[in-house]
């Protein structure tokens, strides 16, 4: 009779497990703690912190809309080009024709809506790289920005309502910070409980073994990059009620940090995998440190620089933890192979031929 698995290959507690998914976090609290300690004047202040909740919602509303169609291992490049334009809808739709501010968001709404429907038309019906379809749509949505304002800004009175849906702070909180975490809720739900986002994941985990399991991949890649633009064309409103004028050449800079946000989320919480929470944790570490750097009085060229080498390490990252994550899958299943052999070594084939007789 062979004697039990030795005590070497029970499941003890190492650091790296709560490191990894957890690093994130703890980096967010380091530059917060940093940055108090070498401004304490200007940096952990309530005005401060409301001006980072309210500056970095747009990027969390598009890291969350990317992180969509990359969780089926597709990639939404229109969302800078798309909250661009969304804001110039918005706002123009109000001043230059006189529509309603409400009849305006739903109008834009249903535009990037359908900016995302036929970005998923492209990359599944035409089957062309989700890269190259929606930078070229991006593209078109630049230039029908640049037709419609004709490159001057697009300035008028606006209603108080619509001002009120990026400038509104109840209990002191700005109103875009409760539209992320209200979103990230909803998805998180989606993505954690109901079969869309079990879906969602097999797709992009295995395109061709989640349709030899029955998963209509078409249906839901289309609806990932539906799901993308709408919330896209829901961050270009809230980016209309902020600026309060439509400019052609905003929204281009949200591309950037927007991914980052997405990748770097990937390696936190759910390690190996595009999750909300990541994401969002991901967008609080770019918005902690750009503050921080910027306020140390850096020149203007830190924030591209800071958000171009996190892109770097964030895809680095995200493939060391996929890879990292597949490796774990192959040596547990190996582990479960030997301990089955090592029962199998330890039962008396006398009791074996009883259980067959009974």
């Amino acid at each position: 009779m062979t004697s039990a698995p030795p005590a070497r290959r029970r499941a003890a507690f190492r650091p790296a497990q709560i490191i990894g998914p957890y690093g994130l976090l703890l980096l967010t609290v380091l530059l917060f703690v940093l940055f108090s300690l070498l401004l304490p004047s200007t940096f952990p202040t309530p005005l401060n912190m409301r001006t980072i909740l309210s500056d970095k919602s747009i990027v969390a509303f598009l890291s969350l809309a990317a992180m969509i169609p990359l969780s089926t291992n597709k990639f939404d490049l229109s969302i800078g080009f798309g909250v661009g334009l969304a804001h110039i809808l918005a706002i123009g739709l109000q001043v230059q024709f006189g529509v309603p501010w409400p009849v305006a968001v739903v109008a834009v709404v249903l535009i990037g809506l359908a900016v995302g429907t036929i970005n998923g038309l492209l990359v599944e019906a035409a089957q062309i790289d989700s890269f190259i379809a929606t930078l070229g749509t991006g593209s078109i949505l630049y230039a029908i920005s640049f037709a419609y304002t004709g490159g001057r800004q697009i300035v008028g009175v606006l209603p108080p309502e619509f001002i009120a849906i990026n400038g509104a702070a109840p209990f002191g909180i700005p109103a875009p910070a409760i539209y992320v975490v209200v979103l990230g809720v909803v998805l998180w739900i989606a993505y954690e409980y109901l079969p869309i986002g079990r879906y969602m994941y097999a797709i992009g985990s295995n395109p061709r073994a989640a349709e030899l399991s029955g998963i209509p991949k078409h249906r839901y890649v289309i609806v990932a990059f539906a799901a993308s633009g709408l919330i896209t064309a829901c961050a270009g409103v809230v980016l209309g009620s902020k600026l309060q004028i439509g400019q052609a050449n905003v929204g281009n800079e949200y591309l950037l940090p927007a991914f980052v946000g997405a990748l770097l989320g990937s390696t936190a919480i759910r390690v190996g995998r595009m999750n909300v929470w990541g994401t969002l944790v991901a967008v609080a570490v770019l918005a902690v440190g750009i503050s921080g750097i910027e306020q140390l009085g850096s020149s203007f060229f830190v924030e591209p620089l800071f958000n171009g080498t996190t892109l770097i390490i964030a895809v680095g990252l995200a493939g060391f933890a996929a890879r990292r994550r597949v490796r774990t899958a192959l040596r547990e299943d190996e582990r479960a192979m030997e301990v089955a052999r090592e029962v199998a070594a330890r039962t008396d084939p006398q009791d074996m031929e009883k259980g067959k007789q009974r």
